[in-house]
C-alpha cells in the first residue's frame, strides 16, 4: 500500500548515493540520462521540491531512457510524486539531442539548455549486485565489461557536453570492473584536460566507508587471460576485444587525474551491494566545444559569434536494423497548452479560486474540444515542450489537476483530481474544507460507495463549514497542530453527504499517519494466497471425487465391473469347472 501511493520507494542503499552527492536544488535544471526504472529519479524530484508549501520549483528534471517500454515503467514510478516539473523522454543517451529554449539575451533566437546537474548512471554488467542477483554468476565473463566500455564512454562524454560550466555530473555503475569505472573516467579526463575535474565526496556523506579509486589495473580477455599493457595483447584479441583506452594511463599522467577521488563501495564495508561513484565538475568548455566555437567565429568573421544556434551532433553511430512497428511507441497524444483566452479556464479559476495561470495548463487529447483531463507544468517545462516538439521524443509530462465530472448539481464541469492533489490544492482557495481529526478519520474510514457519510454525523463546526459550501468538488485539508503534518485529499460535497475520492491504499496510508486502527483495511497477502491455494485444492479434490463417482461401479442386468482389473463379466461366462 505504501509503495503504491508513493510514500515508500524500495531501493538498494548504495544506489541512493549518486543523487545525494549531486546536491540538487529547486532552481536547477537536472538531467537523468539513464533513468529507468526511476528510483534515483524520485530522489532528484524530491530534492527539486525541497521548498516551503505552496511554492513551485523553477527548475525541472528530464528523465531519459533509451528503452521505450522502460519509459512507461518510469512514468508510473514518478507519477506517484505528483510533480509538475518532470519530463520523460525516450532517446539513446549516447547521442541525445540538444534541448532548446528561447535566449533571453537574443530575442527571436534559441539557445541549447545546459544542465546544472546530470546523473550518468550508465548501463553496466552489474557484478556488484551478485549478492542479490544470483543469475549473474553463471553469465559473468570479463569480456562483458569490454563490450560496455565504449557505450559508457559515449554516454559520459555526451553528458559533459550537455553540462553547464560550473555544473556537476555523477558517473556511477554497480560494477567492480575498472574497465567500466576508472578506465572510462581516465579516458574522459585525458580528453577534457583542465576543463573537467574530479571532486571528493567524503565531505558530502560523513561516515561513509569506501575504498579510493584504482590507479592501476589489468585487463582480461574472454578466456580470462590477464594483460598489464596493450602491447601484450594478442593481435586477434586486440582487434575485437581489448582496446588501448581500457588500460590505466602512465603513472605520470595518472597522478594528475585524481582517480583516487572516486569511491568504490564494497559489500563488506557497510553490508550493502557493490557500487562505484565519481563526482565530476565542469570548470570550462570541453576542448572540442571550444574548437567548434572558434571555427564558427572564423567562418562568420566576427569576434562574438556563438555556436548556440547550431545543434551539437555527436559522432554518427552505425545504422541499426529497423523492425516493423519499431517507432510505434513514440506516437504519443499531442501536448496542447492553453492560451490566455481558453474558454473553459475562467469557470475553473473562479469556482476554485485558482491562483495558477491558464498558460501552464495543457490537455493530452487529439480532439481539442473534449478536454476531459487537465494537466499543468511549471513555466520552465512548458518552455522546453513548446520549443522541442519535433526534436524531442517526449513520453510524458505534467500532473493531472482537474477532470471533467458528471453533472451532479455543481456549478463547475470539472472536479479536482486526486492523482495531482498534492500539487494542485496549495493553489486553491475557495473549495477547501478543513476537518478536525475526528471528522477526517470519519471521511477516510467511510469507504462504501453507495453509503457515503451524512453531514449531520460530523462535528458541529465542520457541519457549519459544509452547509456554507455549495454542492461540488472539494479538497479536505487536515493539519496536525503538534507536528505540522498535513493531509490533503479530494472529494465531493453533496446535498447531505460527503465523499472522498481516495483509493484504498492511499486511505490506508493516511489512516496510519493519523494513528488510526487500520485492521479493517489490512490484508496479509501471504495468508490470502494460502487461503486461495487451500480453496483451489479443495475444489480440485471435490471435482476429482465427483468424476470418480461418475466413472465408478456399473451395476445392471447385463453385467458389472470388476474393480481389480476393469474386466467386464457377462452372466453365463463363469467357470463351471
Amino acid at each position: 500500500a505504501e509503495t503504491d501511493c508513493g510514500s515508500i520507494s524500495r531501493q538498494e542503499t548504495v544506489s541512493m548515493i549518486p543523487p545525494l552527492v549531486l546536491g540538487v536544488e529547486p532552481h536547477h535544471r537536472v538531467l537523468d540520462m539513464c533513468a529507468a526504472p526511476g528510483s534515483k529519479t524520485t530522489q532528484l524530484m524530491e530534492a527539486v521540491h525541497d521548498l516551503p508549501e505552496g511554492e513551485m520549483p523553477t527548475g525541472f528534471v528530464v528523465a531519459n531512457d533509451s528503452d521505450n517500454a522502460r519509459c512507461y515503467m518510469l512514468t508510473h514510478q514518478v507519477k506517484r510524486l505528483q510533480s509538475p516539473c518532470i519530463l520523460i523522454t525516450n532517446h539513446d543517451a549516447a547521442c541525445m539531442p540538444n534541448i532548446y529554449i528561447p535566449d533571453p539575451e537574443r530575442p527571436g533566437k534559441n539557445t541549447p539548455v545546459k544542465f546544472d546537474r546530470i546523473l550518468c548512471d550508465v548501463p553496466c554488467t552489474g557484478d556488484g549486485t551478485l549478492r542479490k542477483n544470483a543469475d549473474i554468476w553463471p553469465k559473468w565473463n570479463p569480456v562483458n565489461s569490454v563490450n560496455l566500455h565504449g557505450v559508457q564512454y559515449r554516454i559520459a562524454k555526451r553528458g559533459l557536453e550537455m553540462l553547464a560550466v560550473g555544473g556537476r555530473m555523477v558517473y556511477s555503475t554497480c560494477s567492480f570492473n575498472p574497465i567500466e569505472d576508472e578506465a572510462v573516467l581516465a579516458r574522459i579526463l585525458q580528453e577534457t584536460g583542465d576543463s573537467v575535474r574530479l571532486v571528493e565526496i567524503k565531505d558530502k556523506l560523513p561516515g561513509l566507508k569506501y575504498s579510493p579509486g584504482l590507479t592501476t589495473w589489468q585487463c582480461a580477455s574472454k578466456q580470462c587471460d590477464l594483460y598489464s599493457k596493450f602491447e601484450d595483447v594478442p593481435e586477434q584479441i586486440a582487434k575485437v576485444q581489448i582496446r588501448p583506452t581500457m588500460f590505466p594511463p602512465p603513472p605520470e599522467i595518472a597522478e594528475n587525474l585524481g582517480l583516487e577521488k572516486c569511491a568504490r563501495l564494497l559489500p563488506h564495508h557497510q553490508n550493502t551491494g557493490g557500487f562505484f561513484v565519481a563526482l565530476l565538475e565542469k570548470v570550462a568548455l570541453c576542448p572540442w566545444e571550444s574548437e567548434r566555437k572558434a571555427k564558427k567565429r572564423e567562418a562568420d568573421g566576427t569576434e562574438n559569434a556563438d555556436d548556440d544556434d547550431d545543434e551539437e551532433i555527436p559522432d554518427p553511430e552505425p545504422p541499426k536494423k529497423k523492425f516493423k512497428g519499431q517507432n510505434r511507441g513514440f506516437r504519443e497524444d499531442p501536448i496542447i497548452y492553453f492560451d490566455e483566452n481558453e474558454e473553459v479556464f475562467p469557470e475553473i479559476q473562479k469556482y476554485f479560486g485558482l491562483s495558477l495561470p491558464a498558460s501552464i495548463f495543457l490537455t493530452r487529447c487529439r480532439d481539442e474540444t473534449k478536454k476531459k483531463n487537465l494537466y499543468f507544468t511549471n513555466p520552465a517545462v512548458k518552455e522546453v515542450v513548446e520549443n522541442n516538439r519535433e526534436r524531442m521524443r517526449l513520453i510524458n509530462t505534467g500532473v493531472k489537476a482537474f477532470t471533467r465530472a458528471d453533472n451532479k448539481g455543481s456549478n463547475c464541469d470539472y472536479r479536482i483530481a486526486q492523482e495531482g492533489c498534492l500539487s494542485t490544492v496549495p493553489f486553491i482557495k475557495n473549495r477547501v474544507l478543513r476537518p478536525g481529526k475526528e471528522d477526517m478519520l470519519k471521511i477516510l474510514q467511510s469507504s462504501e460507495i453507495q453509503k457515503p457519510p451524512e453531514i449531520r454525523h460530523f462535528t458541529e463546526d465542520f457541519r457549519h463549514a459544509c452547509d456554507a459550501m455549495e454542492t461540488g468538488s472539494v479538497a479536505y485539508v487536515y493539519k496536525e497542530a503538534d507536528t505540522g503534518m498535513s493531509i490533503e485529499i479530494v472529494g465531493w460535497k453533496g446535498k447531505d453527504t460527503l465523499r472522498a475520492y481516495v483509493v484504498k491504499n492511499e486511505r490506508l496510508h493516511y489512516l496510519r499517519l493519523m494513528g488510526a486502527d487500520t485492521s479493517m483495511w489490512e490484508v496479509n497477502k501471504f495468508e490470502e494466497k494460502k487461503e486461495k491455494d487451500k480453496e483451489r485444492k479443495e475444489a480440485r479434490e471435490n471435482r476429482d471425487s465427483s468424476q470418480g463417482v461418475e466413472n465408478g461401479d456399473i451395476d445392471n442386468s447385463n453385467g458389472d465391473v470388476d474393480d481389480t482389473n476393469g474386466d467386464i463379466k457377462v452372466p453365463g461366462d463363469e467357470d463351471h469347472s
